[in-house]
C-alpha cells in the first residue's frame, strides 16, 4: 500500500473516533448516554437531523487541512521524482559523451599511430642525433648544442661592446634575458631616464640613478647588458652622500648630458634593437635504401617531460577516461588536448624518396608542415616541380598551417614523396621516357651514407 494511502486512511480514523466521541477504560462502568429528544419534524420539512454547527464545520476544516497536506505531499514527492529522474539523465548523459570521448580518443591515437608508421625505439647502439643542434649565421657558421650556441651569442656581443658600444649593449638586453615582459619594462625604463635627461640637461637631480633604489633594482639592474649599456651612455659610478651615508650611484656629466643629439641617438638605437636569435640546425642527412628506416633512437631532448614520465602520463589519462564517473567540461578537454601536443619539443622526420633514398632533418615541434615542404623542396635538384607527402597508410598531408604535433608526427616519422602525376607525364614525355639522374641537389648526395 502507497503511503499517500495509508496517510488518508489514518485521516478517516481518526475522524470516526472523534465523532463517536471520548472513549473509555474496559474496567470502568458504562455510563448511559442521557436521552435525546428527537424533534418532531414539521410538515414540509426534511426528516434529516439539523447540520450542528460545529460538528460538520470542523470536520470541513479538518478536511481541508488534510487535502491540502496531502496536496503538498505528493506535489513535493513528483519534484523530488522529476529532480531524480533529471539527475539521472543527466548522468546518463555525461556517461555517454565519456564514452563517446573514450572511443574518439582511441580513434586519434590510432590515426596518430597509422600516420607514424612503425616507430621503434632502440636504445642499444649509438644515437642517430645525440644532440639538437643550434646555427646562427647572423654571427658566424657555428653549430653547437643549445647552452653553448648562448654562451657563443653572448662571447660574440661583449667582443663587439669595445667597438660599438650603445649597439651591443642595447642588443645584449634585447638578447640575453628571456623573459620579454621584464625586457620591455626595463627599456621604457632607460628610455625614460633618458628623456628625463635631454629634456632637462642642467637637472642634476635627472643625471643620478641611485643604484639601491627599489625601482631601478626591479626594472633594470638585475637584467643582463643594463649595465654595459648605461655605461655606453656615459654614466659613471661613484659614491655619493645619501641619508647620513653613502651609496653607489650611476652619475653622468654635465658635459656629456649637454649632447642630446647624441643620447637621442642611443635611445633610438635602443627602441630598434632585437635580439639575436639562433635556429635548430636541420642536421640534414641522406641515407641509402635500408629497412631500417623506421627505427630511431630518439635523445631525450625531443621531448619535454622525460620517456618514463610521458609513459606514466598516458597511463594517468588513460585511467581517467576509463572512470566513467569522472566529469570532463570542454575547457578541460580542450586543456588536456594542449597539454598533449606540448609533450614534444622535436621531431626526427625522414622522407622516402621514389628511389628508396631517404632524407633526414629535425624540426620543432610546434613548426608548420610548410616548413618542412621548404626544407624538402631546397634539397630538390629540381625544386619548381610540385610534389605531395604522404604517411604510410597513404593518407596525404596538405594542410600546412597545421604544426607537427597537431599532425601526429612526433617524435619521429616516415613519410613518403609523391611527384604531381600530371607533371611527370608532361617530363617524361619531354625526356622521351627517361628519368632524372638525381632527385637531391648532387652536393647533397655526396654525402649519402648507410643508416
Amino acid at each position: 500500500m502507497s503511503a499517500i494511502k495509508k496517510f488518508f486512511q489514518k485521516k478517516k480514523m481518526d475522524f470516526k473516533f472523534k465523532k463517536y466521541g471520548e472513549g473509555h477504560k474496559l474496567d470502568e462502568p458504562t455510563q448511559k448516554p442521557p436521552p435525546t429528544h428527537r424533534p418532531v419534524p414539521q410538515p414540509g420539512t426534511s426528516s434529516q437531523p439539523p447540520i450542528s454547527p460545529r460538528g460538520d464545520a470542523t470536520v470541513t476544516e479538518e478536511k481541508k487541512r488534510a487535502a491540502a497536506a496531502a496536496l503538498a505531499r505528493m506535489e513535493q514527492k513528483e519534484k523530488q521524482s522529476k529532480q531524480d529522474e533529471n539527475i539521472m539523465s543527466m548522468k546518463a548523459r555525461m556517461r555517454r559523451e565519456m564514452e563517446a570521448e573514450k572511443k574518439a580518443s582511441e580513434k586519434m591515437m590510432a590515426q596518430a599511430q597509422a600516420m607514424q608508421g612503425p616507430v621503434e625505439i632502440e636504445k642499444d647502439h649509438s644515437p642517430v642525433i645525440p644532440h639538437v643542434l643550434y646555427t646562427c649565421p647572423d654571427i658566424g657558421p657555428a653549430v653547437l648544442p643549445k647552452d653553448e650556441i648562448d654562451a657563443y651569442i653572448q662571447e660574440f656581443l661583449l667582443g663587439q661592446l669595445a667597438e660599438e658600444p650603445e649597439m651591443s649593449s642595447a642588443v645584449m638586453i634585447q638578447t640575453l634575458n628571456k623573459d620579454k615582459e621584464k625586457v620591455k619594462i626595463c627599456v621604457e625604463t632607460l628610455i625614460k631616464y633618458l628623456d628625463n635627461i635631454t629634456k632637462n640637461p642642467g637637472e642634476e637631480k635627472y643625471r643620478k640613478i641611485r643604484m639601491s633604489n627599489k625601482a631601478f633594482k626591479e626594472r633594470v639592474s638585475q637584467l643582463n647588458g643594463t649595465d654595459e649599456f648605461l655605461q655606453a651612455c656615459g654614466f659613471e659610478i661613484k659614491q655619493l652622500p645619501f641619508e647620513d651615508n653613502e651609496e653607489n650611484f650611476y652619475v653622468m656629466s654635465g658635459e656629456i648630458a649637454e649632447n642630446v643629439e647624441r643620447l637621442n641617438g642611443i635611445k633610438e638605437v635602443l627602441v630598434a634593437a632585437e635580439p639575436i636569435q639562433c635556429q635548430l640546425d636541420r642536421a640534414l642527412k641522406v641515407f641509402h635504401q635500408s629497412s631500417s628506416s623506421s627505427k630511431f633512437d630518439i635523445p631525450e631532448e625531443f621531448y619535454a617531460i622525460n620517456p618514463e614520465e610521458l609513459k606514466r602520463e598516458q597511463q594517468r589519462r588513460q585511467e581517467a577516461v576509463e572512470k566513467m564517473g569522472m566529469l570532463r567540461t570542454k575547457a578541460m578537454r580542450e586543456r588536456d588536448e594542449m597539454k598533449e601536443l606540448r609533450k614534444y619539443r622535436f621531431t626526427l622526420v625522414r622522407v622516402r624518396l621514389p628511389d628508396g633514398i631517404l632524407i633526414q632533418g629535425i624540426f620543432r615541434a610546434n613548426e608548420k608542415l610548410s616548413c618542412l615542404y621548404d626544407f624538402i623542396r631546397s634539397s630538390l635538384e629540381n625544386d619548381w616541380m610540385p610534389f605531395i607527402l604522404q604517411t604510410s597508410n597513404g593518407s596525404k598531408l596538405t594542410e600546412e598551417t597545421k604544426t607537427m604535433a597537431e599532425l601526429g608526427l612526433c617524435p619521429a616519422v616516415v613519410l613518403h614523396f609523391v611527384w604531381d602525376e600530371s607533371i611527370m607525364k608532361d617530363v617524361h614525355a619531354a625526356q622521351g621516357g627517361g628519368a632524372t639522374s638525381s632527385i637531391l641537389k648532387s652536393d647533397i648526395m655526396a654525402h649519402i651514407q648507410s643508416l
